[in-house]
This record gives C-alpha cells, structure tokens and sequence, in this order.
C-alpha cells in the first residue's frame, strides 16, 4: 500500500487507522445516464464494466494488503456498493455478512428527480452537474448540508474505532466524507467540503488526516 503524504494532519485529532474509501462499479443506470440518488427501488446492478472495476480494487486490495486482513468492512446500505463490496470481500477473504451497513453513508437524495435522465432533466432545468462534477440537488430533494450532517455524524460516531476501514460509497458522497476528514474548505457551489471527484471503480486511503490515491479507474 501507498503511504500518506509527509504533510502534517489537516484536522485535529484524526481517527486512528487507515481508511480505504471506495467509489462502487458502474452500475445499468450509470450506462444509460439516469440518476439513482438513495431511492430504494433504483439501486439497479453492476454492468459488466462495473463487475470488471470491482475485480480490480479486489486485485490490488489483495495485493497491498495480504490475504483476510484486519481490516472492517462498512457499506451504504444500496445493491450496488454491497454488490461492489462481495467482489473485493472474495478476494480478501473477507466475511461480507460481515459488512456494517448505514444509511448515513448513502447517495445524495435527488427526490422526483430520482430515475429521470440527466439529459432529460437538463433539457428541463438547466445543467444539472456543477463544473467540478457535483451534481446540482434536486429541488424536493437532500441539500449537501443534510448529507454533511449525517456524513459527519457517522464519522464522530465511528471515530474511536481502532484499525482499518474499508468503506464503499457513491460519487457525491464519498467526496464530502473525504472532504470532512481532510478538513478541506467549503465549496463555493455546494457549501460543503468537497474533495476530489474520482471515476467509478477508483479508491483512496485516509490516514493522519492526509489521502493517498490508490487506484484511479479508468474513467
């Protein structure tokens, strides 16, 4: 495995251990362009792409870290991270029955705009993903500041949890957890810490409050 960057921490007493932060394979909607958001009946199935990218984080998960490591599995509770999550967790040697799952660890909320194209929305309201890759919250939907809220309860809830994690997630909220946990500044567009967007299928690791990329996907 990577080491983190020689930086001293950005935030004030970072949890102990390491956590490897993954972004699930693509996924049938991801394909065709529709949103999927945190609705129950739109968490539809990896692609073959998406079977393919969670092959590889198994690989190199496998490779950095030894067969049936000390390692906690976490999971939003969506068909498609814990989908992802079997394929890395059989290349482990991991337990995935053994997976915490939590809600606060779900996709952003998009409400009516939930199943729709973007295209179609687009074409609707305007652009509908900020420049930076964040997309713009659905009108009756979750606003950043909610899914923060509930992001950084989970973090203080978690905090004194000894060892490594690996967490699956989802674009939007993987990139405002990590932002909370490298205390990054506010996004102008989202008014919430926003870390860098990586593609489906990529992972980064946390450690001390500093991130080291572990695999960038191939977008």
């Amino acid at each position: 495995m990577p080491t983190p960057d020689t930086l001293p921490p950005r935030i004030a007493n970072p949890r102990r251990g390491r956590d490897f932060i993954a972004r699930h394979g693509e996924t049938v909607f991801n394909r065709i362009g529709r949103i999927q958001g945190n609705r129950a009946e739109l968490h539809t199935p990896l692609t073959r792409r998406g079977f393919a990218q969670a092959e590889a984080l198994g690989q190199i998960l496998r490779d950095g870290l030894g067969a049936a490591p000390a390692l906690t599995l976490w999971s939003s509770p969506t068909g498609r991270a814990l989908q992802t999550l079997a394929v890395i967790a059989e290349h482990l040697g991991l337990d995935w029955h053994a997976t915490h799952q939590d809600m606060r660890l779900i996709e952003l909320g998009f409400g009516s705009w939930g199943g729709r194209d973007f295209a179609e929305l687009a074409a609707i309201h305007g652009p509908i993903v900020h420049p930076h890759g964040m997309a713009v919250g659905a009108p009756d939907g979750e606003g950043y500041a909610a899914m923060a809220g509930r992001l950084a309860a989970w973090l203080a809830d978690t905090h004194d949890h000894d060892g490594d994690r690996l967490i699956l997630m989802h674009g939007l909220s993987s990139r405002v957890l990590r932002g909370l946990m490298l205390g990054l500044a506010d996004d102008a567009l989202c008014g919430v810490p926003v870390a860098e967007r990586l593609p489906q299928g990529s992972i980064v690791m946390i450690e001390g409050g500093c991130e080291t990329l572990v695999h960038r996907a191939v977008a």
